[in-house]
């Protein structure tokens, strides 16, 4: 299609799951993308299957050194970047009573300080060079609380209102960067079939996990993808600032 000609774009978690299926898509629609993962073989698979429209860098979103380098990687390769699609992440379960403080601090630290860090390089690169977009994965969790999810949904919940602030800020002082959040709900991913598979019954938590999803529905990280591709794309430019939920209707009842 195209939608992306022209694009360079920065994917954190791009070895697997969403982030890799987004990559795919962003250079199947024209755009130039960076794979950045803390797993960098992984990211070089993908990006070695994408072909010469992708590259491959590792990075540890928590520790700002890696994404010193990480941008200075993806600067050198694509000689800019105008998107950016914050993927990484991580799903830990732990009610308020269960989850100690370590756990606590690694899933904010992944999912929301991570993503500002992200959002904060983007933001000052982008200003100086013409505006861009910002995509952040949060989830259905980030918009409803669920007892077992503690510490992931008020690090999702997080980076809903981060994004919020971000668009905010760049609309203030007209900066031309865009920055909306994605809400997904059950997704046939390796972190989601990870957490099923860890669970004490991993047969009851895979029945809890497909109860949440509308019968007949069965989504695939490339359905995700889809909407962050659209949203990346020049189309989507009155879109800012928004929450775009993408569960098949869980969340309509």
């Amino acid at each position: 299609m195209g939608r992306c000609k022209g694009k360079r774009a920065l994917v954190t978690g791009g070895g697997s799951g969403i982030g890799a299926a987004t990559a795919r898509l962003l250079a199947s629609d024209g755009a130039m993308v960076m794979l950045a993962d803390r797993d960098v073989d992984a990211a070089r698979s993908v990006a070695s299957e994408i072909g010469e429209a992708a590259h491959a860098t590792e990075l540890q979103v928590t520790d700002q050194a890696s994404w010193d380098n990480a941008i200075k990687a993806t600067l050198d390769a694509l000689g800019g970047w105008d998107v950016l699609v914050n993927c990484a992440g991580i799903l830990r379960r732990g009610t308020i009573e269960s989850t100690p403080l370590d756990m606590w601090h690694d899933v904010i630290n992944v999912n929301l300080t991570g993503t500002w860090r992200g959002c904060r390089a983007a933001v000052a690169h982008m200003r100086e060079n013409g505006g861009g977009g910002i995509v952040n994965l949060s989830s259905v969790s980030g918009l409803v609380g669920d007892s077992e999810l503690c510490a992931y949904d008020a690090s999702k919940g997080g980076v809903r209102l981060l994004t919020k602030s971000i668009a905010h800020y760049c609309t203030e002082n007209q900066l031309g960067i865009r920055c909306n959040s994605i809400h997904p709900g059950v997704i046939q991913t390796p972190m989601v079939h990870n957490y099923i598979a860890e669970a004490d019954d991993p047969e009851n938590e895979r029945k809890l996990w497909d109860a949440f999803t509308p019968e007949g529905v069965n989504a695939q990280a490339e359905d995700v993808a889809e909407l962050i591709a659209f949203i990346a794309s020049d189309p989507s430019h009155l879109i800012n600032g928004a929450e775009l939920v993408i569960d098949g209707g869980a969340m309509a009842s």
